[in-house]
């Protein structure tokens, strides 16, 4: 079940050469349409239709809008995540405590204080999306521990090893082929499921978010 206040995804592509990259809260209240996320592998692409069969194994119909945007992500490094990065941490509660990364994505510089908060995510039953300026990052024994800053609040996020770590990379609509990964932050209404932005795994990079 979605939450009432998440964060959605708009990407900007201003040229082939560069893109930014949004992340807004949407409240529910806010728009008619209810905003939703599409996790899964293409099934085909045709005409403005993506047809993706998600992680839940339902077959989809996605109608992209025409001023859609694509991009693809690429593999950074927890070594990457230097104090005043600006990140997009998707984390969920530790039993004994804190929060553990499920991933990080960190933003271009230019984007730095896009969608700053904390705020209910669906990647997993009681997941957060975290967008916050890195304090600092502390090795420890089962990986890193970044402390971020948004709002004025601060919290300590451990990222365990192997967590996926991804920066945004170029993509166009020649990437979205059968059996590619994609993440869609799209809106469901009355007239169906509509796209303004995708993410598209590339490379063998998936978006982890």
């Amino acid at each position: 079940m979605m939450k009432n206040h998440l964060p959605t995804i708009a990407l900007v592509l201003s040229s082939l050469s560069s893109m930014a990259i949004l992340v807004t809260p949407a409240h529910a209240e806010d728009k008619k349409a209810a905003q939703i996320h599409v996790r899964g592998s293409i099934v085909n692409f045709g005409g403005s239709t993506l047809k993706v069969k998600t992680r839940e194994g339902e077959t989809v119909d996605v109608a992209l809008a025409a001023d859609r945007k694509v991009a693809s992500v690429a593999n950074a490094k927890v070594t990457d995540i230097k104090p005043g990065d600006f990140v997009g941490i998707a984390s969920m509660p530790k039993d004994g405590g804190g929060d553990g990364a499920l991933e990080v994505l960190i933003f271009p510089p230019a984007m730095k204080g896009a969608g700053e908060g904390s705020y209910g995510w669906d990647l997993k039953p009681d997941s957060s999306m975290t967008n916050a300026t890195v304090a600092d990052a502390v090795k420890g024994v089962d990986g890193r521990t970044v402390t971020v800053t948004y709002h004025g609040k601060e919290k300590k996020i451990a990222i365990p090893d192997g967590t996926p770590v991804v920066t945004i990379a170029p993509a166009t609509n020649d990437d979205l082929v059968p059996g590619a990964v994609v993440f869609i932050a799209a809106e469901k209404g009355t007239t169906g499921t509509i796209a303004h932005q995708v993410i598209v795994g590339k490379n063998g990079v998936v978006p982890p978010m």
